[in-house]
């Protein structure tokens, strides 16, 4: 038996330690916010929050998430009542499919928990690992900067600072400083 916990609860298991984390996730415990994208940790739409790390679950097996807790989409908020950063990404309308959405959301949460004052710069580079197929790349950015404000002005009492709407971010596209990241990494 291993027991995992998710979203705060443990679970017992008696499966394989060498499946991977997506499938225990969606197959048996019925959390399907975690998506199966590409299945090579290449798009990022299985992206949840292990430990204190983003994590592609479709390349983590089960065993190596021993005793450090998971989090999914599904711990954030819920459909009636969002959490900040889900709420942003509806005002931004940051999804146009909606495939990588919960991926993204969770990147951006454990960004957020490390630097809850991120610059464009830092959240884009953050960002680069996880794929939007429909190109809304800039409203997810937007909605991260405009969500990292909100949180600090809510729990500092200071002013909400961001006015950017997607379309006037037109002339801001992270396209160069993530195509820097990509040539940097290879």
């Amino acid at each position: 038996m291993i027991t995992l916990t998710v979203n705060g609860k443990a679970h017992q298991l008696d499966i394989d330690p060498a499946t991977p984390l997506l499938y225990v996730l969606r197959n048996q415990l019925e959390l399907n916010g975690a998506k199966y994208g590409c299945g090579l940790g290449q798009c990022g739409s299985c992206t949840v929050i292990v430990g204190d790390a983003p994590m592609f679950s479709c390349q983590v097996p089960l065993a190596a998430v021993g005793a450090r807790p998971v989090r999914t989409v599904e711990s954030l908020g819920t459909p009636q009542q969002p959490g900040p950063l889900q709420q942003s990404f509806i005002n931004h309308q940051a999804a146009q499919c909606g495939y990588c959405i919960a991926g993204m959301i969770m990147r951006a949460q454990a960004l957020l928990e490390h630097n809850p004052a991120p610059t464009r710069a830092e959240v884009v580079a953050h960002m680069e690992p996880n794929l939007c197929r429909c190109g809304t790349h800039m409203r997810i950015v937007a909605a991260v900067v405009d969500a990292a404000e909100g949180m600090r002005a809510q729990a500092g009492g200071k002013t909400h600072l961001s006015s950017l709407r997607p379309a006037e971010l037109v002339e801001q596209a992270p396209t160069a400083a993530v195509s820097h990241a990509r040539r940097k990494r290879q």
